[in-house]
């Protein structure tokens, strides 16, 4: 999948070449982010589903999902079987706990390039391998084109199409939805099928587990308050399906979290630290370091909460970044979501726990560009992504 009219696919206008050839020089390394932050709000009606299934890697159709995300993403068995072996190689990356925990309820991972992420997916995606049935909690980079905002949305398709064959969306999906309050979500085929931070983390758990089922949901901007209530709903809608059906939290049903870390480089407008360099990519990933061990570590309180949310947007004015993490949204909805959900089902507080954290020119590429999978976007020491991965589990 290729942007059009020489802007990238969340219309930001990529840097001249000969720049970018000189500063691919200077640094002597490449790799790709993927989820840069949406660019501000843009004009017009939203787009239609012939829009944008004409811009997906692999169209969906009125019942299947398709793929957004082709290039960056396996389409093929063969693909993702490569993927899986290799990401266990070294280097691994660097580990931010001492052990893998226990009963993990869920998980937080990044979406980039499989060739540049994937030694992240395979340390932190098996944690939640033991539920056959995975909420994805999502980012929506597009909101704005969309006009959504306030709201849950959820997928329309019957299966998701995958490398290694069709994943079920999960019957939960019905269940959950009758139970939400009054316009806290909507369904919506083609806003899911513009998005590609959750079909990352799908094939891996499918590639993992061939019964999996999914239960797709982005996450648009929202005040923190807002977003309290909307996790509280979700996690509560939950609990009382999961009952109905005899669910565990862990056993049968788990969550899997998308985002990156930070976006840094002049495309991202978020140069902190000057424009780049060794100096500006140590800063900025010890920055990253510093919010998993800080503010997502330990446990899961709306209070804590409130304070990673406040970390990555303006709590008054949300649309505005603080820290450029895709997921400022989907993060802390996520968390509140499964921890409502787990004391809404007497399993008491949750926790995370920092897994690991890499980047996208921390690490050689995985070797998987004789088979067809590349990168979406270039990146260097001046235009880079960090990937966080963390595990969500009982305890204080």
């Amino acid at each position: 999948m290729r942007p059009a009219m020489g802007l990238d696919r969340y219309g930001v206008m990529p840097m001249p070449a000969a720049l970018l050839a000189a500063l691919m020089l200077l640094v002597a390394s490449l790799a790709t982010p993927q989820a840069a932050p949406p660019p501000a709000g843009t004009p017009g009606p939203p787009p239609g589903p012939a829009k944008v299934r004409a811009a997906m890697g692999i169209p969906s159709t009125d019942t299947v999902r398709g793929q957004q995300d082709a290039v960056g993403f396996a389409s093929r068995a063969d693909q993702m079987a490569r993927v899986w072996e290799l990401s266990a190689a070294p280097p691994a990356p660097t580990a931010l706990g001492s052990a893998v925990p226990e009963r993990t309820l869920g998980v937080i991972c990044p979406h980039d390039d499989y060739l540049y992420a994937g030694r992240v997916y395979r340390a932190v995606l098996p944690l939640v391998a033991r539920a056959r049935t995975v909420v994805l909690v999502g980012v929506f980079h597009r909101y704005r084109r969309f006009g959504v905002r306030d709201v849950l949305v959820f997928d329309t398709s019957r299966t998701w199409r995958a490398p290694d064959g069709e994943i079920p969306v999960s019957p939960l999906r019905e269940e959950v939805l009758r139970r939400m309050p009054p316009g806290s979500a909507i369904q919506s085929g083609v806003m899911h099928d513009s998005e590609h931070s959750l079909e990352a983390l799908a094939y891996w758990l499918r590639h993992q587990r061939p019964d999996l089922e999914i239960l797709p949901v982005i996450v648009p901007a929202a005040r923190l308050d807002r977003l309290a209530e909307l996790g509280r709903a979700l996690g509560g809608a939950l609990a009382e399906a999961c009952r109905a059906r005899g669910l565990a939290l862990g056993r049968d049903v788990a969550f899997a979290i998308s985002t990156d870390g930070v976006h840094y480089g002049s495309d991202f407008s978020f140069t902190p630290f000057g424009e780049g360099g060794v100096d500006a990519y140590v800063k900025a990933t010890a920055q990253d370091e510093a919010i998993l061990r800080d503010l997502v570590a330990g446990p899961v309180t709306e209070e804590r909460v409130a304070a990673l949310s406040a970390r990555f947007v303006d709590p008054v004015a949300p649309d505005t970044y603080r820290l450029t993490w895709c997921g400022r949204f989907a993060v802390p909805l996520g968390m509140l979501a499964l921890g409502e959900l787990a004391r809404a089902t007497g399993m008491g507080q949750v926790s995370a726990v920092p897994i690991a954290y890499a980047t996208s020119v921390g690490a050689p590429e995985l070797p998987v560009r004789d088979l067809g999978l590349s990168e979406t976007a270039p990146a260097n020491l001046y235009h880079f992504v960090g990937y966080p991965a963390a595990a969500i589990t009982l305890g204080e």
